[in-house]
């Protein structure tokens, strides 16, 4: 396992552009600063809780099912809002990465399992989504976003009780950003860890902001993201660990050495 970085300026004189929710950038921008770069923040949606008869139907047949997993650390703030979250005998909770399954904890859940690759497919790799036939499982998630889930554990005869607990509403880009993108000059890095927040960003911009976008590095949450970011034309990728800020800016950090030396 490699060191991380452990001086100041490992990404001093670099940008880092945020593609998380409106409100969402507080922990890249620390953890960026830390590293001495600055963050510019492109949110593409902002989230929005559901509460209404149907979510809380829906969300009370999903926590009684024989295993529940969350996607995503807001999931597990909407579902807790509605109502309490508790473990029930026999029943096996999972969250697609270490943050979600943090969340959980936080909300009372007492016994998670997280893969330790953070993403669809090391989810659907756990030994308690296999075997489903007969079986039902319970999502906490959001209309979008990780849609190889549900199709692959009804592949494997699975009962999928989903539960959209929250929304991303998508939003303008914030004029405050677009000035500040059209501005940039500095090396950049794009933090990669959603396609669909890829993909609005890419059709709401401006054709010149979209120009400056398109000269960042890229640093990408897994292979598939990456060759995603290949076929929207960029070529200068790094694939970090998982989707964590601090692994996508550690890869970031590891790579600047190496581009520094080809210019």
């Amino acid at each position: 396992m490699r060191d991380r970085p452990t001086t100041s300026t490992a990404l001093g004189g670099c940008y880092v552009i945020s593609l998380r929710p409106v409100g969402g950038h507080a922990t890249v921008r620390r953890m960026a600063a830390a590293l001495g770069a600055r963050t510019l923040a492109l949110s593409p949606w902002k989230l929005v809780a559901r509460d209404d008869r149907d979510t809380r139907a829906r969300l009370r047949a999903a926590l009684a099912a024989d295993c529940v997993l969350a996607t995503s650390p807001a999931a597990v703030r909407a579902a807790h809002a509605l109502q309490p979250l508790r473990r029930r005998r026999g029943q096996a909770w999972l969250a697609v990465g270490a943050g979600t399954a943090a969340a959980l904890r936080r909300a009372g859940v007492d016994d998670v399992a997280a893969p330790a690759r953070m993403d669809s497919e090391g989810l659907l790799a756990l030994p308690e989504l296999q075997g489903l036939r007969g079986r039902r499982v319970g999502m906490l998630t959001a209309p979008g976003g990780r849609g190889r889930i549900a199709p692959a554990l009804r592949r494997r005869g699975a009962q999928v009780l989903r539960a959209d607990v929250y929304e991303r509403v998508p939003v303008p880009p914030a004029p405050r950003a677009l000035a500040a993108l059209r501005a940039l000059r500095a090396p950049a890095w794009l933090l990669l860890s959603s396609g669909e927040a890829l993909a609005r960003v890419l059709d709401a911009l401006p054709e010149d902001a979209l120009a400056v976008l398109r000269r960042a590095r890229v640093v990408a949450a897994s292979e598939r993201l990456a060759g995603l970011a290949r076929g929207h034309g960029w070529d200068d990728i790094v694939v970090a660990a998982s989707a964590r800020p601090c692994d996508l800016l550690d890869a970031a950090a590891h790579a600047v050495p190496t581009a520094r030396k080809r210019r």
